[in-house]
C-alpha cells in the first residue's frame, strides 16, 4: 500500500503501518480506517511478521475522526451516517487490531486525540515522544461517548478517576504524565523513538 493513506512496510519481521494523512494530523477517514484494516490483514497473513508497529506520518500520530467532511457538508452529517461509518470502517479496524496474532506497538510521534488516542491505547504497548500528548475530545468538545475502545482502555490503564476526568474535561495529558499514570508504557525523548 505505498500510495494510499496507510503505508505498509515489512522488514526483518517488523511490520510498520504508517497513517499517511499528515495534512490533517492523520485524521481517521473511512478510507484510512479501511486501509488500516487491510494492513492488519497483511500482518495476520504474513508468517514472517513478529511485531506490528503503528505510527503517523509527519508531526502527529492521529488527531481522531476526520470532521472536515461533516463541517463542509453539515446536511449530510447525520447520526445514521456516523453510525454506518463506525460499523463499516472503524469497528472492523479496531477488531483487526485486537485480533492481531502478533504484538502491536503504537509509536506515538505527536498528537493522539479522540479516536487517535483510542487507537494508540488499543495497541499492546504504547510508546510516545516527550512532545506528544493525549486528549479525549469526545465529551467536552463533541458531546459524544469516547470511541475506538477508549471507554474500555482508559479506566484499565489509568484508573477510573483519571479516565472520567479525561473523558469529561478534555485536559491535554503530556506523554510524560501518561507514562506516570500507566496510560502508556514509556515516554522517550523525541530523537529516541526509532
Amino acid at each position: 500500500m505505498p500510495n494510499g493513506v496507510v503505508h505498509y512496510n515489512q522488514d526483518d519481521g517488523v511490520a510498520t503501518i504508517t497513517l499517511n494523512r499528515p495534512e490533517s494530523l492523520n485524521s481517521m477517514s473511512d478510507e484510512l480506517m479501511q486501509d488500516l484494516s487491510s494492513a492488519l490483514d497483511r500482518v495476520r497473513e504474513d508468517e514472517a511478521v513478529r511485531v506490528a508497529v503503528i505510527t503517523g506520518e509527519g508531526r502527529g500520530f492521529c488527531s481522531g475522526a476526520d470532521l472536515n467532511n461533516a463541517a463542509e457538508q453539515p446536511e449530510q452529517a447525520d447520526a445514521n451516517e456516523a453510525t454506518a461509518s463506525m460499523g463499516d470502517f472503524f469497528n472492523p479496524a479496531l477488531a483487526a487490531l485486537h485480533n492481531c496474532p502478533v504484538p502491536t506497538v503504537a509509536r506515538v510521534n505527536g498528537v493522539a486525540a479522540g479516536g487517535g488516542m483510542g487507537l494508540a491505547l488499543a495497541c499492546d504497548v504504547t510508546i510516545a515522544v516527550r512532545s506528544s500528548f493525549f486528549v479525549a475530545t469526545f465529551g467536552p468538545r463533541l458531546g459524544i461517548v469516547p470511541d475506538l475502545g477508549s471507554t474500555w482502555s482508559l479506566p484499565r490503564r489509568a484508573g477510573r478517576s483519571r479516565a472520567m476526568g479525561m473523558a469529561m474535561l478534555g485536559d491535554r495529558i503530556s506523554a510524560e504524565q501518561a507514562a506516570d499514570w500507566g496510560l502508556i508504557w514509556k515516554c522517550v525523548d523525541d530523537d529516541q523513538l526509532d
